[in-house]
């Protein structure tokens, strides 16, 4: 009797020998991290949070979803915002765009959608007080007024968003369990149990899921592929769009290797994916602004059958976090989690 339970539990402490050696290996901490970029990047400092960012791809001017997170966890009063940022300036600022829509508005993930006719819709995921939202706001003469809200239950824990219409859009729900264990348990056990939802106007639905936390949502210039990054997963998900339905079904699934967070697209149809590529060495980063944590940018191309190029790497010192890069021509901004700046580079 004694040795089976001797043998019983070494075999326990082996499995989390190996346990503990594989979620290590898989978040990135033996990576080798030699910082590099072919160009020169300042940091703009005049904002918390820059999570996401986006580019109007014909005025060139960035709006930035910011929001000091570590004083919101820390249950202190957080400032949030929309920004702009005109990248046409010599020297541009950040100018507070929104006071609102609620005395607590928590800004996450945004889309820019830009009609046919010229209207401008932005889209912004919004954890205000814990209730989770869509805020759509209308974009005329660079000035943002609040449109509606929107609830419902599929909004578990929402992520990113990008639109697909005036009135339509995905969103990332980026865990299927809102708090306690099992939120533990999904992250640490790399459960892949998160989803795709959408929006049709109307009625929200699923689109797709089984995604090891999904993070980052676009979709490709002719509306038809849409992809997701995924954190505790490192792939990106390249997924076939029913028109009709607003269905997603799987086409590939390329394994990069890192935590992915926000796309953006670009105009041809090139994504640009902020990354951390040292996971359990974010989330030190999350806790305690003191501990750095890696900051990388990924470019892949449709055009290229998505081959991966890493085009900025850094151990933190300059941005720790980045969570987002937004490219017009040969400008590039990072953003960040948590950083009170992001960075404004011109690539060589």
């Amino acid at each position: 009797m004694i040795k089976k339970i001797g043998i019983v539990t070494a075999c326990i402490i082996v499995f989390i020998v190996v346990w503990l050696i594989n979620l290590v290996w898989d978040a990135g901490e033996f990576k080798s991290i030699t910082p590099h970029f072919a160009g020169s990047c300042k940091q703009v400092k005049s904002i918390i949070g820059a999570e996401d960012i986006t580019i109007h791809p014909k005025t060139g001017v960035a709006y930035i979803s910011a929001h000091d997170r570590r004083a919101a966890n820390a249950r202190k009063a957080a400032k949030g915002g929309i920004y702009a940022y005109d990248t046409t300036q010599a020297s541009p600022s950040a100018v507070l765009l929104t006071a609102g829509p609620t005395s607590d508005f928590a800004p996450h993930g945004i889309s820019l959608y830009i009609g046919d006719a010229g209207e401008n819709v932005l889209f912004v995921v919004n954890h205000a007080s814990d209730k989770q939202s869509i805020e759509v706001f209308i974009l005329l003469n660079g000035k943002l007024s609040h449109q509606k809200t929107l609830r419902d239950s599929m909004l578990i824990s929402p992520n990113d968003i990008v639109a697909t219409g005036p009135n339509m859009f995905y969103f990332t729900n980026d865990h299927k369990y809102r708090s306690g264990l099992m939120r533990t348990v999904e992250d640490y056990g790399q459960l892949s149990v998160s989803n795709v939802v959408y929006y049709n106007g109307s009625v929200f639905s699923e689109a797709a899921s089984g995604f090891g936390y999904a993070n980052g949502i676009n979709i490709s210039p002719d509306k038809r592929t849409v992809y997701v990054s995924t954190v505790t997963e490192g792939s990106l998900h390249v997924l076939n769009r029913d028109l009709d339905s607003g269905k997603l079904t799987p086409q590939e699934t390329i394994e990069l290797g890192t935590g992915l967070d926000n796309i953006e697209i670009e105009s041809n149809g090139d994504l640009w994916i902020g990354s951390h590529p040292k996971l359990l060495t974010f989330i030190g980063h999350t806790k305690d602004p003191n501990k750095l944590s890696p900051s990388q940018v990924l470019h892949l191309s449709p055009h290229n059958n998505y081959a991966p190029e890493e085009v900025y790497l850094n151990l933190g010192d300059e941005l720790s976090g980045s969570s987002v890069a937004a490219v017009r021509e040969k400008r590039l901004l990072i953003g960040s989690v948590f950083e009170p700046r992001f960075l404004d580079c011109r690539m060589d």
